[in-house]
Order: C-alpha cells, then structure tokens, then sequence
C-alpha cells in the first residue's frame, strides 16, 4: 500500500513511517523541505516537494493524492508553541482546516481516490470535562480547542461523501522520546526538576506513541475502522499521578511544582491544554477489538525508561579498551555506554538497514537536526568518511566519522575525526538468534575535552542526553523491526 503522509516529520509521523515500512507498505511524505525530509526519514521513505507557491503545493499535492491508496493527515502547528494570540489562533485553525480542505480537495479531484483517509483530530474536542468519563459519543466543549478540532473533523467528512472511507482518532497526550509532553519534561525529571502542574486533579488521557502508531496502522488496513475513535489508554492518571510516576520511573524528586497561575501568566489562554481536565476511554477501538501494548502508566513508562536498555559506566584506568585501536588511544576514553535490543527481522535485513548512511538521521532525535554534509557514501567500507551537522542544545557542531572496523555483517565502527569528543569509538555488532530474531549492541566508548570540566558536564548533561538519544534510537528500532523487549498484547 502507497501511503501519502502529510507531517509526516513530525513526532508521530516518523513512528508511523518506521511502522508501515516494518509491514512492507510504501510510506510517501509530502514535506516542504526536501533535504530536511531526507535527513529526518531515511532512504526508504519517499518524499514529494510540497514547498513553494500556494499553487504548486495545490498542484504537487493532487498529483501525490492520485498516486496513493491511502491518505494520513497529521499536519498542524505545536498548539503549545507560545501564547494564543489572534495571530496564532490563525495559524493553529489554518495549518489543520485548511490543510484538511486541501487534502479532501485534491481527492475530490481524482477518479481512482485512495481507499481511506485518516485524519487526527485531538481529545481537546471534549473541553474541560472534570473527572467524568468521555467517550466518542460525548459532545463537544465550548473552549477555542474544542471548536478549533470540531471544525478540524468537519472539514475532512467531506471526504465520506466521495466514497472515501474516514478515520479519525482523537488524541491524547502522547508518550514517546523527544516529542510531546515526555521530551518536554524529561530532561527536567532526570535534572530533579519536576514537579506537579496546577492542582494535580486534572485528569490526563495519555497513550504510549507505539499504542498510537498501531491504532493508525490498523485504520489504514481493516476496513472496520472509520469514524471518530479515541487514542488513548484505557487507564487515564491524575496529573499528580502521573508525576509521581515518571519521577519514580527516573528515581528523582519531584517537588518543584508549576502552580496554575504561573503557566497562565507564562501561556495565557494556551494554559488550558496543560490545567484542563479529561477522562477520556477508548470505547470503539476497544470494541473493534484492539489490544493495548501499555495499557497502564507503569507498564509505559517502564518500557520508555528501562534501565537495562541503556547503560552507562565509567571506565578506570586499567579497564580494557575495544581491540586497542589507534582511536581509543588516541585519547584514553573515559566512559563506556552499552545498549541492547533483540529485534523481531533477520541479520541480514537490520545489517542493510544500518549500512545506509541516510538511516542516521532516522534514528536521531529530530531536535538534534543531523544533516549528512555533501552526498552520502552509496557504499560503506573500511576507511568510508562521513561528514555531518548536528545541534546539541544550543551548539550547532560538525563531525567527521570515519569507518574504522567493517566485518559484514557482524560488526561495522565509526570512529570521531572531528568533533565534541576527544575519543568516541562506537561499535554496532549483529547476532543472528534463533527464528529469525536479530540481537544488536551498541558499545559506544568515549571521553570528554576539558579535564574536570569536562566530568562536572558529563554528570550534569551529557550522560542524560546520551542516556536520552539512545532510549530514542531503541523506540525507533522496535518501530522499524519489531523488539523483544515490547510485552506481548493482553489475552482478551
């Protein structure tokens, strides 16, 4: 199946391009950047030029649409993204109504249209609704989120009329790495920083990002699906228990709370996505038989925050290097990071996936803006240079990689010429397992510049970020692949 994806470089979308390349289906992202397209989607992606004049888009977007056998909206601005002016009321209604008009346009304008359209819409249609239950049934609120998503859903049921089965899944707060509510608060909950948002009452309707992104597989695949349906777990927490729970996953205090006039005096009107209150249930996917992955909080986040996933240790002087490699010695590295994931594919199909230089950027957090300089290697071998640019926090920096180890498909090492660390040596091997699966490590051995400077950085920065990226890189495997670390759905 050819899937157009509009957002598709947003947080979501780029689960659901790893996911639907995972069930062999063609995902095609209509973006306005082409190379920030390529850099965030891989090689396996395709991506149609949507820049340029309104008239182009229009053009662009038809001719896209005519080639798809299925539609996913995801596009819209952050609607936390600073406080709700006139003018950024404008551009939240417009970056989803319009973008919906289009979308239901050009298929309108097709004799063979796509099988189905999925358009999201969010669980702020509902309003503050306390602690009641809601379901899809509930009527809408009477807030500027709610009536910015009922004219959201209203201009896709055009779409319906035209023989274009319509999907619409209503979400929650998502919980994934380096995107929504999670990768806002993280990096303050490593740091000690947390704290509970206004009275801690109001209710959160939450669901894992893989929960979510197999919620819009199956719409795109099982004719079943169609209407409104809302994304979310079945067990939405207190904001307060939510909390709690994130600062135990992490083992740090949490007591620095934001009262609920401090986020209005920062956010004004946009406050009300963070104080408001909402029990949402996920009544028809339930009924159409899907099975969460993380139906509870602590099963969520105990999946998000595995300590065994990643590791970090520090090295003493006596610790053994990686083969004694002129790397390594270079500049004695400091600290050891190690990860691991059991992978649901064959040696043979992750070993190709990882070979593609263009792949890098998929498994990095878009925050980090990684763009490959120059064209990309079409082959990897022993001695292969790879130049890019990437953003740590506010540092735009350069880094030079050079493949110093290339045993296929066991073994491939990129090691740092140019870049923050003193000594970086990173090691991806592969181990075919029993029925197909794959086990990749990740061993990663480095050293900071600046002496004493450089260990207080490592405690108070980089080690989290770190610890960060690679949680990220094992979301985005497990999307791609499938892992082994993912519980089995529930029985029933």
């Amino acid at each position: 199946m050819r899937v157009l994806i509009l957002g598709a470089t947003g947080f979501v979308g780029r689960a659901l391009v790893l996911r639907l390349c995972r069930a062999g289906h063609t995902p095609v992202a209509f973006v306005r950047s082409m190379q920030r397209g390529r850099n965030l989607l891989g090689n396996e992606c395709r991506l149609i030029d949507g820049g340029g004049a309104p008239e182009a888009q229009a053009s662009a977007l038809s001719a896209a649409v005519a080639d798809a056998d299925a539609v996913v909206n995801l596009a819209g601005e952050n609607v936390l993204k600073g406080r709700w002016t006139g003018r950024r009321k404008a551009a939240l209604l417009s970056s989803r109504v319009d973008t919906t008009r289009a979308i239901v346009e050009a298929i309108r304008s097709q004799s063979q249209r796509p099988k189905v359209l999925v358009a999201v819409s969010a669980v702020g249609l509902y309003g503050d609704c306390g602690a009641a239950e809601v379901v899809e049934s509930q009527a809408p609120g009477d807030d500027f989120l709610a009536h910015l998503c009922q004219r959201w859903e209203a201009a896709a049921h055009e779409v319906e009329a035209l023989g274009v089965r319509l999907v619409q899944p209503r979400i929650g707060v998502v919980l994934g790495h380096e995107g929504g509510m999670l990768g806002a608060l993280l990096p303050l909950f490593m740091a000690g920083l947390g704290g509970t948002v206004g009275s801690g009452r109001q209710v959160l309707p939450w669901i894992h990002l893989h929960d979510l992104v197999e919620l819009l597989h199956l719409s795109l695949e099982q004719e079943a699906y169609a209407g409104p349906l809302n994304a979310v777990a079945p067990h939405p927490v207190e904001q307060a228990t939510f909390t709690a729970a994130l600062a135990g996953a992490l083992g740090k205090p949490a007591r620095l709370p934001v009262p609920a006039f401090a986020l209005r005096l920062r956010l004004g009107e946009a406050a009300a996505v963070a104080l408001s209150s909402c029990r949402a249930l996920p009544q028809r996917a339930q009924a159409l038989g899907f099975v969460h992955r993380y139906p509870t909080l602590d099963k969520a986040l105990a999946q998000l925050l595995d300590p065994k996933v990643v590791q970090l240790t520090s090295m003493g002087p006596d610790s053994p290097l990686p083969l004694a490699e002129a790397y390594t010695r270079r500049r004695r590295a400091r600290y050891l990071l190690q990860a691991r994931t059991e992978l649901a594919a064959t040696l043979p199909q992750v070993f190709a996936f990882f070979c593609r230089a263009e792949n890098l950027g998929l498994m990095t957090p878009a925050a980090m803006a990684m763009q490959i300089l120059g064209s990309p290697p079409q082959e990897v071998e022993a001695g292969t240079q790879i130049r890019y640019r990437l953003q740590i926090g506010p540092l735009p920096l350069r880094w030079r990689t050079r493949i110093a180890k290339w045993e296929s498909p066991a073994l491939f090492v990129d090691a740092q010429e140019q870049g923050p660390y003193t000594a970086w040596w990173h090691e991806h091997r592969f181990e075919a397992l029993a029925d197909g699966r794959t086990q990749m490590q990740d061993r990663v051995y480095y050293a900071l510049p600046l002496g004493p400077l450089g260990r207080l950085a490592h405690f108070f920065f980089v080690r989290q970020q770190l610890q960060r990226i690679f949680w990220y890189r094992a979301s985005a495997i497990a999307l791609r692949f499938g892992a082994f670390f993912d519980p089995p759905p529930p029985a029933g």
